[in-house]
């Protein structure tokens, strides 16, 4: 007897405000926590655009290929470094015989901001090596040579994440 009057004097627990406000702020909570890790993953991990509109680009995408074609039967061999705040490029055909190009630049930015893109033509230091001084921040950079030869265009894209000891080097 003594339990059953222990049981009717105790109140059932109330289900009040602060209940259903702790169970919201854990629900939403869980929801932007998650939201957050998964928009600070994305930002980490996306390397940008290739192309602002795909359909204009691929108008042009079998031209590309028989450029990268006639590129790769060339045999030419490509080298990009940065240190010290300079890009050196080196390029060379088959037989490791330097070219001198008639045209070279380099498009500078990073990958997925447009906000610190640069195009900067390079300097011949001699037959086949080309140089340009241009200050980079850590972090990754896409690297875009182009260049031409006559009638034969050379393309290199390279990314590189320039660290703090600034130095990277890339080949293709």
């Amino acid at each position: 007897m003594n339990e059953l009057n222990q049981t009717q004097d105790e109140k059932p627990r109330e289900f009040t405000g602060k209940h259903m406000l702790a169970i919201m702020v854990a629900f939403f909570g869980v929801i932007i926590a998650v939201n957050l890790g998964m928009a600070t993953i994305a930002s980490k991990t996306w390397t940008g655009l290739v192309v602002k509109n795909s359909y204009v680009a691929s108008q042009d995408f079998n031209a590309h290929l028989a450029e990268a074609a006639k590129q790769k039967k060339l045999g030419w061999q490509g080298g990009l470094t940065y240190k010290q705040g300079a890009i050196e490029f080196s390029l060379a055909d088959k037989n490791a015989v330097p070219i001198t190009l008639d045209t070279i630049f380099v498009k500078i930015g990073r990958p997925a901001f447009e906000q610190q893109d640069q195009k900067i033509e390079l300097t011949s230091l001699s037959a086949g090596k080309y140089s340009a001084k241009v200050a980079l921040g850590t972090g990754p950079w896409a690297f875009s040579v182009r260049g031409q030869k006559g009638d034969n265009p050379y393309r290199l894209d390279v990314r590189l994440d320039v660290s703090k000891a600034d130095g990277m080097e890339a080949a293709k």
